[in-house]
């Protein structure tokens, strides 16, 4: 027992001294080393911000289920810092809590510090009161600008050491990026950005983390940063150095939404395709933008324009659940890469050429071991090709990898997971929960005054530009004035109407004459500024003339980007007057209000005394605020609101802002189409849907944020909304599916050291309920033939087994999950020498 003893006392001290000194982090030209073994990592972002400390460990776990290694963050400056040496880490700001919560799920961490983040973040994650600070020059170099940056950095890394969360302390985080794609836009800023990106390498590096640093687009970074890149494609891309390690930054999962724009989505296959031949070409270090793209809470989001939802199309959703076939096809590739790991990090790839279009990627080590990547870049034609004396069939745009070198497990066109269709479920289609009938009633209102209604009001000569007015502390700036028409005016003794014609730097605009609003005008993304003509009707006596000016987030990215301006800059004229004549009214003197009286009354929390309810609510009107309690809705699914009826505007749910609304944005109605093909080259304008529609009509309501019973809802609706039609729905799914071919590799499981050379082995099609609770409680679907059509609108083909569904039946109902071989030993052969496959919809209760 004292042997026992003495060996239990070495292992304590052992792990104390290892949890002192922590991991050793380096690399070389073919990957990170972690203690000093090359490891190929796969990396998925998920800002904390974007969702709750509640959903961080289920987030977490799932990226870790999926196949991850590393999680991968910006850190945000503005949310930080919103005041200059006032800091913010509670809540959604825990950014240590984040970074404990990814070790305990045993994943590491690359902290990108920037502190510019880009990210359709609000002002590209700075505060806003730097723009302020004297003499200053964001992202250049320049002494103010530096000053603060090394500040910020120093406060993020000091925090992590005091926490010991660096990889050389024991912690999860193993890399570090100082600056964010600088070197899309350096050439503006001439020779002082060469001097600027020396600094901050420079500056990093001294701050002494013990883990490598990286700059991403950066092809400049100076030894020891290492450069890396980020794209739809990142297979071509080529260190610096020979010294440094092919690494991924952000492979776009989807892309961004605007107000006013369509939603696009990135096909699995496509994605599969890019990281693959990233691998194939000698990469060893790729990271998903996004892995969880969240929600831009509050008055986050950036653009501006962007959508208060940030889905981003990535493996796991807003609302946290599990977007299938992505996810789990990306699963099943990582596996993959997995298997191959043991050759990849051991040599360099040798290509052989297999025909036009066709690549071959081989790794093999002294010892043997041996695995290949075939690819097939052609947009068009299948191929067959010919490798170590064995036929392979690759589908268009495609890879296949061979563990061992000879057996394929994985094709990236080829998808083996299931499909799990999610859907919306409506309260109002819920008998048994009254929270929609809640909002039919019970609530109580607040007329926002239009114009000026706030004693902090102040007056000047001409139009001032907003975001140097505002500091951003409100999307709104009122500009305002008087002016005096006498009766018989010759001015207004024209045959038509006045014009009232607004120029404005952007975002969105609406004008009320005499109190009325007579005409709204909005940018849209990439083309913000607005020129609004409003008919206008004046009247002998005094006549108010007020303009409210709104940003929906600032500039996010581009050089000089602090620049870019914002709000009514003029001309302001009234055109149409008699004999042609037209008033510029652009140097006058306006009175200016920033903000709402609302906000100033701090209506938002619902406390306030100023809620009026004894009389008919007013609907449809603007500038109108509204609130109402209600009930959890029942059970425990992700909850969202949706705002049909509404106009523009935010909502806060217990004092928290849920974001802006704008479901009367409506996407055009071009540039959607029933399919979109994962074949060739793609782009953030390749795949769209919902034109037409609301760009967003669905809100996240997060869970953690709702009581029980007696929910707060705020909102302020700014154009005329009527709040009654709102109501909840819950994210449910609503049925499983699966198509795999005879032809489909099998499951990436089933490969083991015993098994991966067996012949007989056969693709399996797999299907799970999404719920710990359900069961498949029915088949809707089977056919094993020909059949066609995408998960709900299955049909049988020319040929369809009338074993199928009883085979299928059998072998999962009542199950949480099941597999069935795909095969016409198993299923029956409805058409022989034709290829066929098996296409399955399941209901899960």
């Amino acid at each position: 027992m004292k042997g026992v003893a003495h060996i239990s006392i070495v292992l304590m001290v052992v792990e104390m001294i290892v949890c002192v000194i922590g991991m050793t982090v380096e690399y070389d030209h073919r990957a990170v080393l972690i203690d000093g073994k090359r490891r190929v990592l796969m990396s998925g972002s998920i800002h904390y911000p974007r969702s709750t400390p509640e959903m961080w460990p289920d987030l977490i776990q799932k990226s870790k289920d999926g196949g991850l290694d590393v999680i991968e963050t910006y850190v945000f400056w503005n949310s930080h810092e919103p005041v200059q040496n006032q800091f913010d880490f509670e809540g959604r700001n825990d950014l240590v809590k984040f970074v404990k919560t990814v070790a305990e799920a045993g994943l590491y961490v690359h902290l990108r510090i920037g502190p510019y983040v880009c990210a359709e973040w609000n002002y590209g994650g700075f505060p806003l009161w730097l723009h302020f600070i004297p003499g200053i020059q964001f992202r250049t170099d320049n002494e103010p600008f530096k000053r603060e940056m090394q500040k910020f950095t120093a406060k993020i890394v000091s925090m992590m050491k005091e926490e010991k969360l660096f990889a050389s302390q024991g912690g999860p985080i193993i890399l570090s990026q100082i600056e964010n794609e600088y070197g899309n836009i350096d050439r503006f800023y001439g020779s002082a950005a060469k001097s600027y990106i020396n600094w901050a390498a420079g500056m990093a590096i001294s701050l002494d983390t013990g883990v490598p640093w990286v700059m991403c687009q950066q092809v400049n970074a100076p030894d020891p940063i290492i450069n890396t890149c980020n794209g739809f494609y990142c297979d071509q891309f080529t260190p610096n150095s020979g010294k440094k390690p092919k690494m991924w930054t952000e492979n776009w999962t989807g892309w961004f939404q605007t107000f006013g724009g369509a939603v696009p989505y990135r096909p699995v296959e496509d994605i599969a395709f890019s990281v693959a031949r990233f691998v194939q070409r000698g990469g060893t270090f790729q990271n998903y933008y996004m892995y969880h793209g969240g929600t831009n809470f509050g008055r986050t989001s950036g653009g501006p324009f962007i959508t208060t939802s940030y889905d981003y199309d990535a493996p796991i959703d807003e609302y946290g659940l599990i977007r299938q076939p992505k996810w789990g096809h990306l699963k099943d590739l990582h596996k993959a890469i997995k298997l191959c790991e043991p050759a990849v990090i051991a040599t360099d790839p040798k290509e052989i050429k297999l025909g036009d279009n066709l690549e071959g990627h081989v790794y093999k080590t002294e010892a043997g071991v041996c695995s290949a990547f075939l690819a097939n870049i052609g947009t068009q034609s299948d191929a067959t090709v010919n490798f170590n004396g064995n036929s392979y069939h690759l589908p268009a745009w495609s890879v296949s990898i061979l563990p061992d070198c000879k057996n394929v497990i994985f094709n990236s066109a080829k998808i083996n997971s299931q499909v799990v269709k999610q859907k919306f479920h409506r309260q109002t289609e819920d008998k048994i929960d009254n929270s929609a009938a809640e909002f039919q009633s019970g609530w109580s209102w607040f007329v926002e005054p239009v114009g000026i209604s706030k004693s902090d009001a102040f007056s000047r000569n001409g139009l001032v530009e907003q975001i140097n007015t505002t500091s951003d502390v409100s999307d709104y700036l009122w500009y305002s004035l008087s002016t005096e028409i006498k009766e018989n005016e010759p001015l207004l003794q024209g045959d038509s109407q006045p014009i009232l014609h607004v120029e404005s730097l952007g975002h969105a605009l609406n004008v009320f004459i005499n109190g009325k609003l007579a005409g709204s005008g909005k940018g849209i993304s990439g083309k913000v500024k607005i020129s609004l003509e409003v008919p206008i009707t004046l009247v002998p006596g005094k006549n108010s003339i007020d303009l409210m000016s709104a940003t929906v987030g600032l500039q996010n990215y581009g050089a000089f980007y602090e620049l870019t301006g914002a709000g009514i800059t003029g001309p302001v004229t009234i055109k149409g007057l008699k004999n042609g004549a037209s008033l510029d009214l652009s140097s006058t003197k306006w009175t200016y209000q920033i903000g709402l009286k609302g906000e100033e009354l701090g209506l938002y929390d619902g406390s306030s005394s100023q809620w009026v309810s004894d009389s008919a609510m007013p609907r449809n009107q603007p500038l109108t605020w509204y609130k109402t309690s209600f009930d959890a809705p029942a059970g425990s699914d992700p909850i969202a609101l949706d705002f049909t009826g509404m106009g523009k505007g935010e909502a806060w749910l217990n004092g928290q802002s849920i974001g802006r609304f704008w479901p009367t944005n409506i996407a055009s109605q071009s540039g959607c189409s029933n399919y979109c093909s994962y074949k060739g080259t793609y782009s953030a304008t390749k795949c769209l849907k919902s034109c037409g529609k609301p760009s967003q009509q669905l809100y996240h309501v997060p869970r953690s944020w709702v009581k029980p019973s007696g929910n707060v809802l705020v909102l302020f609706e700014e154009l005329g909304g009527n709040p009654t039609q709102l109501s909840f729905a819950t994210r449910q799914a609503d049925s499983l599916c699966a198509h795999v071919s005879e032809s489909h590799p099998p499951p990436v499981e089933s490969w083991t050291s015993e098994a991966k050379t067996k012949a007989n082995s056969r693709p399996v099609l797999q299907l799970e309920c999404p719920s710990p609770n359900q069961v498949i409680s029915s088949i809707k679907f089977a056919s094993f033939g020909t059949p066609y059509g995408t998960c709900g609108t299955y049909g049988h083909g020319r040929c369809s087994s009338v074993k199928a569904l009883t085979i299928v039946k059998e072998a999962c109902v009542g199950l949480k999950s099941c597999q069935v071989e795909v095969s016409s030993k198993n299923l029956g052969d409805p058409c022989k020498d034709v290829p066929k496959s098996l296409a399955v919809e399941a209901i899960c209760a």
